[in-house]
């Protein structure tokens, strides 16, 4: 079965009858372009033109769908146009269709089609002169120039246009598509970095409030419960603090006052008394520089205060050690605790906080391991960091 020529586009339509009824009416008014007598022309008379007309018309109907077919076909028709008295109108609606055949045509007819009609611009120009040696010949030239290779050439020159705004319309899309990219990944990783904040301070308060809450609830015993309830207490306005602080860096977008300080290492002290205030027995042994990077010090803060936070809710009795030590440009981060079963009450966990202690040092570009070794105390539950100390510009925890 024969393959179905497309549709003509509802322009080429418009452009085709346009055509055919101006050359319909410089036949009419028996308007040609050359005299009856002229010796190239072949045909005389006026019905000879219609031919062509009709041909050309027909080619304006497939300049958009099949140009190259158009062009071949256009070309035969201006040939035969030649032959007669010749019609404005087919020969204006030839570079039409030239000009189509370049703009809508293959990539290898744009680049062809412009230098075959250059090159046939200087042939009509220099072999008619040189045979016949009159400078009228020069015309022959300008004619193969204005209908065919300027055509060709503004075809060129609009299509090399519309490629460039699509490749640029190409960039601007896929720039867009990067930014939002860009967007969703900062949004995902702000997230993230919002959930391990808002674990690592307020998990350790409410796992304590969890285990004294417990302990107060199974023992009858109303000096253990008074305990009890001042830990309870005690861990219950810190964590509040914690959260309003970590809610004010969030909410404040004004910018007239400061953000509170990230925790530093200096702090140490003060998280080891409030692990023994929650019933650990906590020893902190710390050798490091006066001047640590600031997400060196979060990171370690935070790593030191998880730690602590899952000696107290899984830790057995015995004592849990801090160990930070400064060496080679690394800061090495241990904590040490009793691996076991233990007698009191216990606070569930999920896992999060192993995981947001491994993503504060793979941001570092550091290295963290936690699990339980043997010792000479006997078995241990040890987590281990290695945080570099250069190259974390820009690091936010």
């Amino acid at each position: 079965m024969a393959a179905r020529l497309p549709r003509p586009h509802r322009f080429d339509r418009y452009v085709a009858l346009a055509g055919l009824l101006g050359g319909l009416l410089l036949w009419g008014i028996g308007l040609g372009m050359r005299p009856a007598g002229e010796p190239t022309v072949l045909w005389a008379g006026r019905w000879p033109l219609l031919l062509p007309l009709a041909v050309m018309a027909g080619c304006e109907l497939l300049r958009r769908t099949v140009p190259r077919t158009a062009l071949l076909t256009a070309t035969g028709a201006i040939v035969l146009d030649l032959m007669t008295q010749g019609n404005l109108v087919t020969v204006l609606m030839y570079t039409d269709v030239m000009y189509a055949a370049v703009l809508y045509g293959s990539p290898a007819s744009a680049r062809r089609i412009p230098r075959i009609t250059g090159l046939l611009t200087v042939a009509g120009t220099i072999v008619p002169f040189a045979i016949w040696r009159v400078p009228e010949t020069l015309l022959i030239g300008a004619a193969v120039g204005v209908v065919a290779f300027a055509p060709a050439s503004t075809g060129l020159i609009v299509r090399n246009h519309r490629e460039a705004a699509e490749a640029a319309r190409l960039r601007a899309e896929q720039t867009a598509l990067l930014a939002e990219m860009d967007r969703t990944q900062a949004v995902v990783a702000e997230r993230a970095r919002v959930a391990r904040e808002l674990h690592d301070m307020v998990a350790n308060h409410l796992s304590a409030i969890a285990i004294h809450s417990t302990a107060a609830l199974s023992l009858d015993d109303p000096e253990t419960s008074k305990q009890a309830l001042g830990v309870i207490r005690e861990n219950s306005v810190e964590g509040l603090a914690e959260m309003r602080r970590l809610i004010g860096i969030l909410r404040d977008d004004s910018g007239d006052s400061e953000p509170a300080a990230a925790p530093t290492l200096d702090g140490l002290g003060a998280l080891a008394d409030t692990a023994r205030a929650n019933g650990l027995d906590v020893t902190v042994d710390a050798e490091h520089g006066e001047k640590l990077p600031a997400p060196v010090e979060l990171a370690a803060y935070r790593i030191v205060q998880e730690s602590l936070t899952n000696a107290l809710k899984h830790a057995g009795p015995g004592r849990v050690t801090v160990t930070l030590r400064q060496l080679d440009g690394l800061l090495g981060i241990a904590v040490t605790s009793p691996y076991g079963d233990r007698d009191g009450p216990r606070a569930p966990g999920s896992g999060a906080g192993l995981i947001g202690m491994r993503e504060r040092a793979a941001l570092l570009g550091g290295s963290f391991e936690a699990g339980p070794e043997d010792s000479a105390r006997g078995k241990i539950w040890a987590v281990r960091a290695t945080l570099p100390l250069v190259d974390v510009e820009g690091v936010t925890e």
